[in-house]
């Protein structure tokens, strides 16, 4: 078979590279691009190149985001605390045989995180957008009207990715996030 790797050093490189290309396999960092999260690259990756296999490799660690992931359609995920030296091969061989390969230490969160009732729970787009705009430091008000919301709707989803994180505040949801990598609040969207 004839393989060719191609390496981005952004994520608007990956994505130039993902359409031209169309390749069979994209492994990606979930810190490309710290204006653009996790689940915006995923998106942006299926819409540049719908039939790659997607493999990422990061910092999340939380069995919920995992299996967001998953649920978008991404085959594999690496955490960086494991030997990505060891785990490797087998992810890429795994994914390229339309199987999902965790590593073993988001084998271990994801499998617990199934366990509870949470795991019905999606990280979806308008959760993510108030999210980043909560990074931000916008109030509710303005959130509202960028997102064209009621504010009623982004108190909810604002709670809801409270109570998802377990985070009683504003800061502590962002700390939170921003710990998971799902965040960076120090770039703007």
């Amino acid at each position: 078979p004839n393989t060719q790797v191609s390496i981005a050093s952004c994520a608007s490189d990956l994505l130039q590279m993902a359409r031209d290309l169309q390749p069979d396999l994209v492994l990606a960092g979930d810190q490309l691009d710290p204006s653009m999260d996790t689940f915006q690259l995923i998106e942006q990756l299926q819409h540049a190149a719908p039939r790659a296999r997607l493999i990422f490799t990061g910092l999340i660690t939380d069995g919920l985001l995992i299996h967001d992931m998953l649920s978008m359609g991404v085959r594999g995920y690496l955490c960086a605390a494991d030997d990505l030296r060891e785990v490797m091969p087998t992810a890429v061989e795994t994914v390229l045989k339309d199987r999902i390969y965790l590593s073993p230490t988001a084998n271990s969160e994801y499998l617990v995180s199934m366990q509870n009732g949470a795991r019905d729970w999606k990280l979806d787009a308008p959760a993510r957008a108030v999210l980043r705009l909560l990074a931000q430091g916008c109030s509710i008000g303005h959130i509202a009207l960028q997102l064209n919301l009621t504010t009623r709707r982004v108190y909810w989803e604002r709670q809801k990715l409270r109570k998802r994180f377990g985070a009683e505040t504003n800061e502590h949801l962002i700390r939170r996030a921003t710990q998971e990598g799902l965040i960076n609040p120090n770039y703007p969207d």
